[in-house]
């Protein structure tokens, strides 16, 4: 996996090549029941998707509930959708302060299966950048695991 800062302080971007076809990382990344089992940065962490209607328009509300009783919930609205190369998102934490930032997937097909290119942009701050990536960076082998898991 490969973690770089894209532009200075506000974006990151993470490359990760999955051992799974660009669909079934595409349903990994919209379907709820798919998305509960990874959509946190580790297991002590339960997810319920609320919402997430995958269409352009379409909004989405995950909870990720910490076992020590924190709650953070990343609410968005879907801006492209291009089965299954292409996902991008707004994105905020609800009730916080952060505004919109953008969060995009990038799915191309490989030799062993599909690379991933998540884009995360539009960071206020360098100690946002810095967080978010922390969290996307633990959430990657969720996702390889759930994919393994088929």
């Amino acid at each position: 996996m490969t973690t770089k800062a894209i532009d200075s302080n506000t974006a990151l971007q993470i490359v990760r090549n999955l051992d799974a076809t660009p669909e079934r990382v595409f349903e990994a990344l919209v379907e709820p029941a798919l998305l509960s089992k990874w959509f946190a940065p580790s297991d002590e962490f339960t997810v319920h998707v609320d919402r997430f209607d995958n269409r352009v328009g379409g909004a989405f509300r995950i909870e990720m509930r910490h076992a020590g009783g924190e709650v953070h919930i990343a609410i968005g609205t879907i801006r492209e959708i291009d089965r299954p190369n292409r996902l991008e998102y707004t994105w905020k934490w609800e009730g916080g302060e952060m505004p919109d930032t953008l969060v995009s997937w990038e799915l191309n097909e490989s030799d062993s299966g599909t690379e991933l290119v998540l884009t995360h942009d539009q960071f206020p701050n360098e100690e946002a950048t810095e967080h978010h990536t922390k969290g996307w960076t633990a959430m990657m082998p969720r996702l390889a695991s759930v994919l393994a898991d088929g």
